[in-house]
Parts: C-alpha cells; sequence; structure tokens
C-alpha cells in the first residue's frame, strides 16, 4: 500500500448525507452539525464559506471545498449576510430562534433552498461519523482546504447533478461511493500542491530510510516487528534508526507501529463483522486480551464498546 493509498483509506461512506442546495441572495446558513469532513461543490453562482477558526473563502462555480469539523462554519452569499437556518445534528433544521425549519424550504429529492433555478447551486456532501484512519486522515487536512478548476478536473459533478435528485433502489449505496471518489480525488489533487501541509510520517516517506521503514509498518502491521528487525531492513544501526524515525515522524517506530495497529483495529471493528480475536492476529497482537488492553489505553473504550458505538452511528 502506498502512502497516500493509506492515507485515503479514511473516506468510506455510509449513510452519508447529501443534498443539492438552491439558493437566490440574499441568504446564509449556519452548520453546527458537528460533522467530521463536509464537501462543497460550486455548480453555479458563487458563496462564501467562514469556518469559525479559519480564513473566509470565496468559492465560484466548479471550486470544491473541504471543511473539517466539528467546529461550526456559515456559508453565504456574503459574509455580511445573517443566517437564516440553523443546521444541527441528524441533519435538523431550524430558524436562528430555534423554531423547526425541517421541509419548509423541501424543493423535491435531496434538493433544499429556495427554489430549483435559484442563482446558486451546491452540492453538499457531508460524512456523518470517523473512523480511526479516518481520524488520521483528518489531522492531515487544514480546517477549510479549497481547489479551483485551475488546478483539479472534476468529471464527477455532471454524474453527482444527476444522482443526487433520483429515488431508485440502492440509491444512498451510489451517492456514498460517489461522495467517496469526489473526496479521493480531491484530496489526491490537493496533496499533490505545494501548500499542502501534510502530516510528519507522511513527508518523512520521502526520506530513503525512514520511507522504507514506513512502508514495511503500514503494509505488514502483523509482522512481529522489532527496532532491530526494521534496522536491518532498511540498512542502519538500531539507534541511528530509533534517532531518525523520531526525528521526522515526531514519535519512536514502535509507538507509530502501535497507532497504526490499533487504528486499523478501531476500522475493522466498524466494518467488519470479524471477533476480537480475528482482528488482533490480523494488526499484530498475539490475542484478544492483549488488544483488549492496548486499544482501552489508548482509547479511553474497549473494543467492544467502540464497535456498539460505530453500530449507533
Amino acid at each position: 500500500m502506498d502512502a497516500l493509498a493509506g492515507l485515503l483509506e479514511g473516506p468510506r461512506a455510509r449513510g452519508a448525507f447529501m443534498i443539492r442546495a438552491c439558493f437566490d441572495p440574499p441568504w446564509a446558513v449556519r452548520v453546527e452539525d458537528r460533522a467530521p469532513l463536509t464537501v462543497m461543490l460550486m455548480v453555479r453562482g458563487d458563496a462564501w464559506v467562514l469556518p469559525e477558526r479559519a480564513g473566509r473563502t470565496r468559492l465560484r462555480a466548479g471550486d470544491l471545498a473541504i471543511v473539517r469539523g466539528p467546529d461550526p462554519y456559515t456559508c453565504a452569499d456574503d459574509p455580511a449576510t445573517e443566517p437564516q437556518a440553523l443546521i444541527l445534528p441528524g441533519a435538523e433544521c431550524r430558524h436562528p430562534d430555534g423554531r423547526p425549519l425541517n421541509g419548509a424550504m423541501d424543493l423535491g429529492v435531496r434538493t433544499w433552498g429556495d427554489r430549483l433555478d435559484g442563482a446558486t447551486v451546491l452540492l453538499i456532501g457531508t460524512y456523518p461519523a470517523p473512523g480511526e484512519i479516518g481520524g488520521r486522515l483528518l489531522d492531515a487536512l487544514p480546517p477549510l482546504l479549497t481547489l479551483t478548476p485551475e488546478v483539479w478536473d472534476c468529471p464527477l459533478t455532471p454524474v453527482l447533478m444527476d444522482e443526487v435528485v433520483r429515488d431508485g433502489p440502492g440509491q444512498e449505496v451510489v451517492l456514498d461511493r460517489l461522495l467517496d471518489l469526489l473526496v479521493i480525488a480531491a484530496l489526491r489533487a490537493w496533496f499533490a500542491r505545494p501548500e499542502a501541509e501534510a502530516p510528519a510520517w507522511y513527508r518523512a516517506l520521502a526520506d530513503p530510510v525512514v520511507g522504507r521503514v514506513l512502508r514495511l509498518l503500514q503494509d505488514d502491521p502483523a509482522h512481529p516487528w522489532t527496532v532491530a528487525s526494521l534496522a536491518s531492513a532498511a540498512g542502519v544501526s538500531r539507534a541511528a534508526l530509533a534517532r531518525r524515525f523520531s526525528d521526522l515522524v515526531g514519535e519512536p517506530p514502535m509507538t507509530y507501529l502501535t497507532g497504526w495497529r490499533l487504528a486499523l483495529a478501531a476500522d475493522r471493528l466498524r466494518d467488519t463483522e470479524d471477533t476480537l480475536e480475528a482482528i488482533a492476529r490480523q494488526v499484530g497482537y498475539g490475542s484478544a486480551f492483549a488488544l483488549s488492553s492496548a486499544f482501552k489505553r489508548v482509547y479511553g473504550i474497549s473494543p467492544r464498546e467502540h464497535r456498539a458505538g460505530a453500530g449507533v452511528a
């Protein structure tokens, strides 16, 4: 698995919220849904994205924005426009004064706003909850990133416009996969940009020694790795590897491996019905007890509680 593929393992939407929003100025929507990741694709007109803790950004037709949660943000025709709607967790919609708004602005299947031929049209996709490998991805992203048609070409826009308003069997799954493809295409373009601030471990993959070790750990986490065996594979001494790895990645090799194994375990608990014993073997732990102990020490909950919580989400 190459580094980017490992990073992009996170986007696997399940019942993601996806909608076509159509507005006429003046309009503004305050989003407080605490979603970990939201994608906005500007189809027509323009809009401002105003995060709580980051600089404002103007989107024009063809632009894409990815907002990293859970902090709130506002999307509006103008930064000065007061919000007319408040989006809360569970796709609940209210007036700013708290009165229910659900249904009042429905325009058809997955379409919401003022009128179908509004001056502004956005496609919005929201991931309701992250997996743990998704958490590694979120950590690698700024609060708000944008891409313009000059730096990426998105052939998915017309497909999404057609599919978002369909109401056939299995349509949610189709939209989930299309949203995944959109995010992966966008992030692949983003990480190729010079302004992208990739995480330390991602940058370290360019190092001939540490990069080789990282690939070994990512490709085969179940192997009984030691600092000695990794150093031998990289052709350096244990001391040299430990020093170089910590300098570039920010943590020792075995600490990184533990985090990677537990992230994989958390994802398998969420996405499979494998037993804890089977998952333990898959990620490099000798028993379910050993995995459970490590998992609870790092995440503060047991694997069973994590799996139950994922099921509720």
